[in-house]
C-alpha cells in the first residue's frame, strides 16, 4: 500500500470533504474522477500536505504523515497551471529542486539531462516557459517533479489545457513514465475518457465524498447509483420492474419492451436499468441470438459527433455507432431499426 486514507475530513467556509476512506497500491495509476467542484483538487492537496485535515489520517508508504510538512512527504505535485518559474529556463526549472537539496553539480546535470531525455524535451533546455506550448510546459512541469524521484506523483488536471492531439501524446508519455519508473500516480480529472484510458483504478468523487472505487469496467459498466451512471456517460438509465426469474435470469418490463439479464434480485422488484450506448448495436433486421436483447423502434434523433454518431430510438434508448456504419445502414430520423445488446451489458440496481 502506498496511500492509506482513514476517515478524512476537512471543512472550508464554502465546502467540506468528509468520510474519505481510500487505499491506493504501490505502483498503481489511480484516477480521482469527478465533476468540477466535487473536491478532487482539495483531496489531492490534503494528500500533499498543503492543508491539514480536521479529522482522520493520511498514510504514505506505511508512515502516518497527517501532520507532516509537504517537503517531508516525498511527494511530487504537478499543478493544473504547471506553476513554472517564468524567469528561468526549462533546464533551470527542472534543476530547481535538486539545487535546493544542494546536490553535487555533476549529479544535478546528469539527473536533469536524464529526465529531459525521458520526456523528449532536451531540445527545449534553454527555452523560457512563456515560449513553450501547453504540452511542452506540461512535460517540463512533470520532469521537474519526477527528477526528485518521488515515490508518489500527484497530477492536478494535467491535460485540461491541451488540445486533442497534444493530449493523446501526453497520455502516452505518462503511461511510459509510469511503466519505466514504477512511481505511484494519483491523477485528478473531470474527463471520463481520460480516466478510462489512464487508470488502473478510479475513485469517483461527488460533493466532497468518494462515491465509488473500482476498476475502469466496474465504474463505467457497473455504477453504484443513478448519479454516478449519469456522470460517467451511461446515457441509458431506464426504470422497470422484474416480471420473472428463472435460474438467475430475470426479465424486466421497462414499459416499451422487456429485457433479460442475470441478477440476484427477485420478481416484483422495481429497478433502475443501466446500459452504455456503445454496447447497443443498431441493425435494420432483428438479431436473433440467445445472448441478445432486441428492441424495435423508430429513430427519433441523430447527432453527428465526428467519427461517432449518436442515435436515439423511441426517444428513450441511445446507441453509438460509427459514421461509416450509419451511412451503410442509411440511418435517418423516422426509420425503423432494431437495437440489440447482450444480457451482460445490462446493469440492474434495486430502486
Amino acid at each position: 500500500m502506498m496511500i492509506g486514507i482513514k476517515d478524512l475530513e476537512r471543512s472550508w467556509k464554502e465546502f467540506n470533504i468528509k468520510d474519505i476512506n481510500l487505499t491506493i497500491g504501490r505502483g498503481e495509476y489511480f484516477v480521482i474522477l469527478g465533476p468540477t467542484g466535487s473536491g478532487k483538487t482539495l483531496l489531492l492537496e490534503l494528500i500533499a500536505g498543503f492543508y491539514l485535515p480536521d479529522a482522520g489520517e493520511i498514510w504514505i508508504d506505511g508512515v502516518n504523515v497527517t501532520n507532516v510538512t509537504p517537503e517531508e512527504r516525498g511527494v511530487g505535485f504537478v499543478y493544473q497551471d504547471y506553476a513554472l518559474f517564468p524567469h528561468i529556463t526549462v533546464r533551470e526549472n527542472i534543476e530547481f529542486g535538486l539545487r535546493i537539496k544542494k546536490l553535487p553539480k555533476d549529479e544535478i546535470e546528469r539527473e536533469s539531462s536524464r529526465m529531459m531525455d525521458l520526456l523528449g524535451i532536451t531540445h527545449l533546455r534553454n527555452r523560457y516557459p512563456d515560449t513553450l506550448s501547453g504540452g511542452e510546459r506540461q512535460k517540463t512541469a512533470t520532469a521537474r517533479a519526477l527528477v526528485l524521484k518521488p515515490d508518489l506523483l500527484l497530477l492536478d488536471e494535467p491535460m485540461s489545457a491541451l488540445d486533442a492531439r497534444t493530449k493523446s501524446g501526453m497520455q502516452d508519455e505518462l503511461k511510459k513514465i509510469h511503466k519505466e519508473s514504477g512511481v505511484t500516480i494519483v491523477h485528478v480529472t473531470h474527463d471520463q475518457t481520460e480516466a478510462m484510458i489512464m487508470a488502473d483504478r478510479i475513485g469517483v468523487m461527488m460533493n466532497g465524498r468518494i462515491a465509488q472505487v473500482g476498476t475502469v469496467r466496474e465504474i463505467f459498466n457497473m455504477p453504484k447509483n443513478r448519479i454516478i451512471a449519469d456522470f460517467v456517460g451511461t446515457e441509458n438509465i431506464l426504470e422497470g420492474f422484474i416480471t420473472e426469474k428463472t435460474d438467475g435470469l430475470i426479465k424486466i418490463n421497462i414499459g416499451s419492451a422487456e429485457i433479460s439479464t442475470l441478477s440476484d434480485l427477485e420478481t416484483g422488484c422495481e429497478v433502475n436499468v443501466f446500459i452504455r450506448p456503445e454496447d447497443v448495436i443498431i441493425s435494420r433486421e432483428p438479431q436473433r441470438t440467445s445472448a441478445r436483447n432486441n428492441i424495435e423502434g423508430v429513430i427519433t434523433k441523430i447527432v453527428n459527433l465526428g467519427a461517432i454518431v449518436r442515435i436515439e430510438i423511441n426517444g428513450e434508448l441511445v446507441a453509438f455507432t460509427t459514421k461509416q456504419s450509419a451511412e451503410e445502414l442509411e440511418l435517418e430520423t423516422g426509420k425503423h431499426v432494431h437495437a440489440s445488446f447482450k444480457s451482460t451489458a445490462v446493469h440492474v440496481l434495486k430502486k
